[in-house]
Order: C-alpha cells, then structure tokens, then sequence
C-alpha cells in the first residue's frame, strides 16, 4: 500500500525537477532514448576519430577540414531531396541507415587495412565521422523542434540534452575502457548497433506525435514538407534571422576549431602510441559530458527562464572571451584542456539546447532544409575558416598564443550577435502568439 504513494512522491519531485506538464512524459521519455542512443554511437567512435587524425598528421588537418565541408556540401542535396519527397517518418531512418552502411564498410577497411592504406583509411573516416555527427544530430533536433513547441522548448529542452550527455559519458566510457584490448572494428560495430536503436526510438516518438500538447496539424510524421532541394541555402541568405543564427554558429566554430588544434597537439606531444591518445581523447570527452550532465539536470531549463533567450545564449561568448583572454596571457597545457572542457560543456548544456529553441519559430520547412543547412556546412564552413586560421598563424611563427588573442574580438562579436538573436526569437514568437489567438478568435459578422 505504501509503494503508490512512494511512487505517486517520485513521480511529483521528477516534474518538479524538470517542469514536465501532463501529456509530454511519454514524448520526453522518448525523445530521450533517441538522443541516448544517438550520442553513446557517436562517442564510441568520436576518440578512434580523434586518434586517426593525429596519426594522418597535424599538418593535414586543414585539409580535412576541407573535405568535411565538400562532403557536407555534397551530402545536403540528397537530404534535402528526401525531406522534398518523403514524409519525417520515412526519411530520417532511411538517413541513419545509410551512415550505418558506411559504418560497417568502415569498421570491414579497418579491419584488414595497413601500413600507408590503414592511414588513408583514417583520414578517410575522420572525414566521414565530422560529416555523420553533425547530420544525425541536427535531424534529431529538427525532429524535436518539430514536435514541440517553443514554450515546452525552454523548459524541456536542456533536460533532452541531458539524455545526449548521457549517452555520450557512456560512449565514451565504453571507448575509453577497451580501446586498449578490443579491435576497432569492434567497437564500430557497437556504434552500428546503438545507431540502429536511435532508429527504433524515433519510431516511438514519431507514434506519440499526435497526441502531444501544442503540435501543429501539419508537423505530424505523415506530412510531406515539400519545396525544393535549394531551399536550406536561398532561405538561409534571404532572411536576416536565418543567417544571424548561421553568423552564431559559425563564430562557435571558428573558435572551437583553435582549441581543437590546441588539444591535438598536447596529444601528439604527450603520449607515444595510438591506444593512448585514444583513451586520452576519451577521458577528456568523459570530464566534459560529466561536467554537462549536472548543468542539463539541474539548471538549464531554469536559467533559461529566468534570463531569456538572448542573455541564457551569451554566456558561452562572454565565458570565451574570458576564457582566450586568460590563454593569451598565460599559455599552457593545463588553461589548454581547462577552456577546451569548459566551453563545450558550456556550449553542450546551454547553448545547444537554447541554440535550438531559435528554429521553434521559424516555418516547418526551415527546421530541416536551412537548419540542416547551418548545422552542417556553415557549421563545417567555420571550422575551414579556423583550421587555415590557426595554420597560417603557426606559420608565421605565432601559434596558439596568437590564435588566442585573435578569438577575443570574435568572441565579442558573437556575444552581441546572440543578444540581437534573443529580442528577435522574442519578437517572432509575440507575433506567432497574436496570430495564434486571432486564428482562434470567434468571427463577427
């Protein structure tokens, strides 16, 4: 008799916690296994990434920096085709499905490959990973910001992310703990198998759509979105939102990129052989989704609210500006990996989830075409930008340190860009409303 109400106790303090209102658990709880299983995929396979561009040379990183974003120019159209032709609940297992082939194409290569092959090959799969997290994570999210609305966005989203830091620390656990005695190819048929859940539960969630709070007739699994392959990138450049949300992103990754650089070269440095740098790519991937998942829990749906939009979103460029400053000043190992972790687990458990809450009031064909468009090849686009950046700086002799002084006014920049962003999400979403309650207002004669 005692358990119901131990239950019922539970049940009341989890809402609280997160602030889940009636008829959104079951999508939550959904939405979360997605993005489980969708990051625990990525991150067994993130450090052997990480390892194989180290071991294809640091010199040759720019370059596949810029065969990522040829490949995401190239990968765009197709997507963007399918999302033309076929409703979400065809095209988005379809899409991971394809990159699940690949993996175990990959996962054969690695197997039998070696010598100077074996190198190729890894060039060849950290150029196809940096194509394959950003393409499955952003449908995730068009997926969710489709399904939800922008209020239940605010509260719920950093809980979701949540479940991607989840994943991710056990991904990264698993990578970390056998990458010294399990073959690789193993451990990429693992992320196969974790890809192919993601697929089952995003067939779940699609099933709860309808009955959810707050969503629009026409953003159920079964609508086509229709218009045309090109519409990502001709609607991104004609609407100033649009591509304020792409300016976000790109100055995220131009930055990123230069701590990225910073990393790769303290693991080359430090650490003799490939298993390693491999654990040691997966250890630092550990300390930051540790550090996030407490932020997403606890904090980001509340400081959301209580901050709004545009401030909650200039926090990750005013913590960088003080976090490159203090590298400028005093350069070292240990500022290195300290900013490298807390950025992204800054950018993990408040800006992504936050970053997301901007699409909620943007039409539905813009949630896939140009939201795919921008977390993909814009996103790819800043990342060229800062590797021939941080390689022209090297050089010229100056380095990190120089790279470091450079990311303070581009930090600055994108600070303002996201305040401007916060009153323009605020705006749209105001007149969405007034539309909204005018829609549903009694006519007059």
């Amino acid at each position: 008799m005692s358990e119901a109400p131990a239950s019922s106790s539970i049940s009341n303090r989890l809402a609280r916690l997160i602030d889940v209102r009636p008829g959104e658990g079951p999508a939550l709880a959904w939405s979360w296994a997605y993005i489980f299983a969708l990051l625990a995929s990525y991150y067994v396979l993130r450090p052997i990434r990480d390892q194989m561009g180290v071991a294809g040379g640091l010199e040759n990183l720019p370059w596949l920096f810029l065969a990522t974003l040829v490949g995401m120019l190239a990968l765009n159209l197709p997507f963007a085709w399918l999302v033309k032709r076929l409703p979400r609940a065809r095209f988005v297992p379809l899409t991971y499905r394809f990159f699940i082939l690949n993996i175990l194409i990959f996962a054969g290569l690695i197997a039998v490959a070696e010598g100077e092959t074996a190198v190729w090959v890894g060039r060849a799969f950290f150029v196809w990973l940096s194509i394959f997290n950003l393409f499955v994570v952003s449908i995730f999210w068009a997926t969710v910001v489709d399904v939800f609305s922008t209020d239940q966005g605010k509260r719920l989203f950093g809980f979701i992310a949540a479940g991607a830091t989840l994943g991710a620390i056990c991904g990264s656990a698993v990578t970390a703990t056998l990458a010294r005695d399990v073959p690789t190819w193993a451990l990429l048929l693992t992320a196969a198998v974790l890809l192919e859940a993601a697929v089952f539960a995003m067939r779940g969630l699609a099933r709860l759509i309808g009955r959810l709070h707050e969503v629009p007739e026409a953003s159920r699994a079964g609508e086509t979105i229709g218009g045309d392959v090109w519409a990502g990138v001709r609607r991104t450049f004609a609407s100033p939102y649009l591509l304020n949300i792409a300016g976000f992103l790109a100055l995220f990754s131009v930055t990123a990129t230069f701590l990225y650089f910073e990393q790769a070269g303290i693991a080359k440095r430090s650490f003799p052989d490939r298993g390693a740098q491999t654990a040691f790519f997966a250890s630092v991937d550990l300390a930051v989704n540790a550090l996030t998942l407490g932020v997403q829990l606890f904090l980001t749906g509340r400081i959301t609210r209580w901050l709004g939009v545009g401030v909650t979103l200039a926090l990750l460029p005013a913590a960088s500006i003080v976090g490159f400053a203090a590298l400028a000043l005093s350069p070292s190992v240990a500022s290195v990996v300290v900013i490298y972790v807390l950025r992204r687990a800054g950018n993990f458990a408040i800006a992504r989830p936050v970053r997301e809450v901007l699409f909620t009031v943007v039409p539905r064909e813009d949630r896939y075409k140009a939201k795919s468009f921008i977390d993909t090849v814009v996103y790819r686009l800043g990342d060229q930008v800062g590797a021939w950046s941080y390689t022209g700086l090297s050089a010229l002799g100056f380095g990190g340190h120089a790279a470091a002084v450079v990311a303070v006014p581009l930090s600055a920049a994108w600070l303002l860009n996201a305040l401007w962003l916060g009153r323009a999400q605020a705006r749209r979403q105001a007149v969405a409303q007034q539309d909204s309650s005018a829609s549903l207002s009694p006519r007059t004669a």
